[in-house]
């Protein structure tokens, strides 16, 4: 009972951090239904490590803020500048709910998304027009995404995953993206590289980035999580190509520097697995596989 407790607790407590507001117990139901991916996918196997997906939600924001077209949708009909927290618990649920939910649930989520994606245009800085509907912005997203989340997967998580299953990882979140309207995506880790790098011409460091990037380096956090929530955003940089930091204006880290991030994070993250083996999203997910 107590261990319970304090996995509770604790669980509560990340809930808070990242700004999500719902339960995971949502995720109990339908028995048997293994959703857009199941347990024997490797992407349930990446976003189940919190520690990588926050570092990697992180990197992705950065990422998408170099597209004048990615970040005019966030800058005109978004609260990010003043609600950071908020946007990165709503992105949270959307994950969460594609990669653990049942069908039904999965499919909803992509829905809403979409929805609102059909009332996301306007002009930008530019004089050029945007849609979030656009195919080429939703597959920079998805780009900066996978890439950012399995970078972390694999500085964070499990080191040793091999390149057939990092490739299996990019090959399985085309289900999700194909239906947000995305096209042309990559099936493997190599070609998601390319591709990214293939949008460098289009992309744009000026004042609207600029802020955007203060934003995410002075994230909201309580007192008692401002260390663990410090060393979440050098990661998060860590985890760019070197490319994508030069662009930033950012030099890259020296590798101890990185080293030194990577231990107090597993170090700090520690009491965070331990109660999210039980009280986590995937956690209440594999108890649904098991219901029947």
């Amino acid at each position: 009972m107590a261990n319970h407790s304090a996995r509770a607790l604790i669980a509560k407590r990340i809930r808070s951090m990242t700004g999500s507001t719902k339960p995971p117990t949502m995720f109990l139901e339908p028995a048997g239904d293994s959703g857009l991916f199941g347990p024997t996918s490797v992407t349930w196997l990446v976003h189940a490590h919190f520690v990588s997906m926050l570092v990697g939600g992180l990197s992705s924001l950065l990422i998408q803020a170099l597209h004048p077209g990615a970040l005019a949708g966030v800058w005109d009909h978004s609260s990010f500048r003043t609600n950071l927290k908020a946007r990165l618990g709503r992105t949270a649920y959307f994950i969460a709910a594609t990669t653990y939910g049942g069908t039904e649930m999965a499919l909803q989520a992509i829905a809403q998304v979409n929805k609102v994606h059909k009332h996301i245009t306007g002009i930008r800085p530019d004089g050029k027009p945007y849609s979030a509907c656009d195919p080429h912005l939703l597959k920079w997203v998805h780009l900066g995404e996978t890439i950012s989340f399995l970078n972390a997967y694999c500085t964070h998580g499990d080191k040793l995953l091999s390149q057939s299953a990092r490739d299996q990882y990019f090959f399985e979140m085309i289900r999700v993206s194909e239906r947000l309207g995305a096209t042309h995506l990559p099936n493997s880790q190599s070609a998601a590289l390319n591709m990214l790098k293939a949008y460098e011409t289009e992309l744009k460091f000026d004042d609207r980035t600029r802020e955007i990037v203060h934003v995410i380096d002075n994230f909201p956090a309580d007192l008692q999580d401002r260390v663990f929530v410090k060393l979440i955003i050098q990661a998060a940089y860590h985890a760019l190509p070197d490319w994508v930091l030069v662009m930033l204006q950012r030099a890259p880290a020296p590798e101890w520097q990185k080293k030194l991030t990577y231990r107090s994070l597993a170090l700090l993250s520690s009491p965070i697995d331990w109660a999210l083996q039980t009280e986590g999203v995937a956690a209440h997910a594999r108890r649904r596989m098991h219901a029947l």
